[in-house]
């Protein structure tokens, strides 16, 4: 059936797509930035070009699976993914899947899982675009894709750099002085000194069909990132003292065979990943001057290799099998405190999967994973999904699913000096979730508006929930929560509608998050027991509004995030509560065509209202600031 909500392979999940429009608009921003504002996901930031992670579903940052065309980015080490680290620009399709949908992808997406897809553009021939943007702070992005090729054989090139001196100014609410006239507290103003960041890199993509239903393709994506790791807004020591650096350089290669025969099709795929990230930090010593505190260095190396196998005799039915062998190989050490870890790990998976369709009214989805892991059996995972179209002739779906899911620690979890804690017990439980969703044309309406809203609640009941804590021995270590219970509501909705020359879209997100701890109050005592996770807002929702009319646009993007606890007791204290904020960003611009030339100039304001805020406790973030963006395509 042609109808997308009734896709036989999707039953009863919850997937966000992002519009390709969007992707186009945020090209010179980080994947961050585009979930913090088009999405229900909880971006972590630890301030302007930082480490930037997700919270899926009120889930840890390792719950979030992220694929780029079918090979993980999740690190083998830290098990998580720096999503500051990820251009837009490099992005042709985004889609999340929310909860268990993730485990036709992997395991381990708890909260959910992130794909991230390049395609062929086979239509556009040849084809030319460059990007510049301006911005605050001495900030400067330059992109350029060029696209080459036929029917058979096509070429796409992507270029990248950005960088920022990223020096901006901020009200430092963590330190302070008694005004003696006014007997109030002055907090000092400050510049976000030592946070520059850089990033550039390449994405080459190799498209070749050698026959009919056959494609071949290959894409290699590498990168070099770094930046200087500000000190937190609480650090009231000498300027010579705490200096970090940080550098990720990146190497990711994949290749795929697709053969589309007359009832099935054939998959496999390749990839190799190659990760070195170094961190130092340099503090001051008088009569020695500055001395190397830590040099941390670590080479992660994985493989992944997938067959698969997709049977569809007819449009009702379809039976999928899968095998996955990945294998990770991680040296981490530390030159100054001769500390450090080298493990390997194998990982095998497998798959298969059942879709059925029942005269266009029912829809069903059954899978089955079995995952071993590091020598080990993973908890065997079912899921079983469905839609219901509830009146005939009408895209009024309810659909839902049950199912098991798991995580097993990273290598840091078990193996880091100091710290790591090799009897860790993988996470692992069941999650069900119910939802409607509902799409129609108002055809009656002037503009004929198109509507897709859908409304989720969920919950999640998770054993061993593994978190780090400041152990007695003076270093973080980790452990397992007995169990945490996480439900919610999420709902979103889009609407465009056009007469005549105007256009106009809506997108909206709204979620209600409730991640409780329930370990034993014997390890979390009285005052932990049955409180929001740290960090977790209850209420987060965000708003998208884009105005078009001939070669002229208008957007106004507005996020909302209530309070955040920084403590497991989520103690009331000025310094253990971080305040709800508001974020306004609006753009505007203007398109031209000068025979093939298509030009556009772009102005975007961000924080609009110059609002002061935080999203991680002693991590300034920048107030309103500019940005400047020129665009040139053939």
């Amino acid at each position: 059936m042609a109808d997308p909500l009734f896709e036989k392979d999707h039953a009863g999940m919850r997937e966000t797509r992002i519009d390709t429009s969007v992707l186009a608009d945020k090209a010179v921003l980080s994947l961050s930035d585009l979930l913090s504002e088009n999405s229900s996901v909880f971006i972590k930031d630890h301030g302007r070009g930082a480490l930037a992670t997700a919270s899926f579903r009120g889930s840890a940052p390792s719950h979030t699976q992220v694929n780029w065309n079918g090979i993980p980015l999740n690190s083998p080490m830290a098990g998580m993914v720096d999503f500051s680290l990820i251009p837009v620009f490099l992005i042709d399709r985004l889609s999340l899947r929310h909860g268990a949908s993730s485990l036709f992808d992997g395991g381990g997406g708890i909260g959910g899982a992130i794909q991230i897809d390049n395609a062929a553009q086979w239509e556009r021939g040849r084809g030319f675009q460059y990007l510049q943007g301006i911005g605050s702070y001495r900030t400067f992005d330059e992109l350029l894709q060029a696209g080459l090729g036929n029917r058979t054989l096509r070429s796409e090139t992507r270029i990248y750099h950005n960088y920022s001196r990223n020096n901006y100014p901020f009200e430092n609410q963590a330190v302070g002085q008694l005004d003696p006239l006014t007997g109030k507290i002055v907090h000092p103003v400050q510049t976000n000194d030592d946070a520059d960041f850089f990033r550039y890199g390449i994405l080459q993509e190799l498209y070749f069909r050698p026959g009919s239903g056959h494609l071949v393709s290959v894409r290699y994506w590498g990168q070099s990132a770094g930046r200087t790791i500000p000190r937190p807004t609480s650090y009231e020591g000498p300027e010579v003292s705490n200096l970090n650096r940080q550098q990720d350089r990146d190497h990711r290669v994949v290749a795929q065979w697709n053969h589309d025969g007359a009832h099935g099709i054939w998959m496999v795929r390749s990839g190799y990943s190659l990760k070195h990230l170094d961190f130092q930090q340099w503090s001051g010593v008088s009569g020695l001057g500055t001395i190397p505190v830590v040099s941390s260095r670590s080479v992660q190396q994985s493989s992944f290799n997938t067959v698969s196998y997709r049977y569809a005799p007819d449009r009702r039915l379809s039976l999928e099998g899968k095998i996955d062998l990945n294998y990770h190989d991680v040296s981490s050490g530390d030159s100054v405190t001769l500390q450090g870890y080298h493990q390997r790990r194998p990982e095998v998976a497998m798959l298969l999967a059942a879709g059925k369709n029942f005269a266009d009214r029912l829809n069903l989805r059954v899978m089955l994973r079995q995952d071993w892991i590091g020598g080990r059996w993973a908890p065997f995972s079912p899921y079983l999904g469905f839609d219901l179209r509830l009146i005939r002739d009408k895209e009024l779906i309810l659909k839902g699913h049950v199912a098991r899911n798991y995580h097993a620690p990273s290598l840091n979890d078990l193996y880091w000096q100091p710290g790591g804690n090799p009897s860790l017990k993988p996470e692992q439980g069941w999650t069900g979730e119910a939802g409607l969703e509902f799409r129609h044309v108002f055809k009656e309406i002037s503009g004929s508006p198109r509507i897709r809203t859908e409304l989720t609640a969920y919950r999640s009941d998770i054993r061993q929930w593994i978190i780090w804590t400041p152990g007695f021995k003076g270093y973080w270590e980790p452990r397992n929560v007995a169990r945490v219970r996480s439900t919610g509501l999420e709902y979103g909705i889009t609407v465009t509608a056009g007469h005549g020359d105007f256009r106009y879209r809506v997108n909206g997100s709204y979620a209600f998050t409730r991640t409780i701890n329930f370990g034993d109050k014997a390890i979390w005592g009285e005052g932990s027991y049955g409180k929001q996770l740290v960090y977790i807002p209850l209420h987060s929702g965000n708003l998208l509004l884009h105005l078009s009319f001939r070669n002229y646009f208008l957007s106004w993007q507005f996020n909302a995030y209530s309070e955040r606890f920084t403590t497991s007791s989520n103690d009331l204290s000025r310094r253990s509560r971080l305040s709800p904020y508001y974020m306004n960003h609006l753009s505007a611009g203007r398109s031209f065509r000068v025979g093939r030339f298509n030009l556009s100039a772009e102005m975007r304001i961000y924080n609009l209202f110059n609002e002061s805020y935080q999203t991680i406790l002693y991590r300034p973030m920048p107030g309103r600031h500019y940005h400047l963006v020129l665009m040139f395509k053939i």
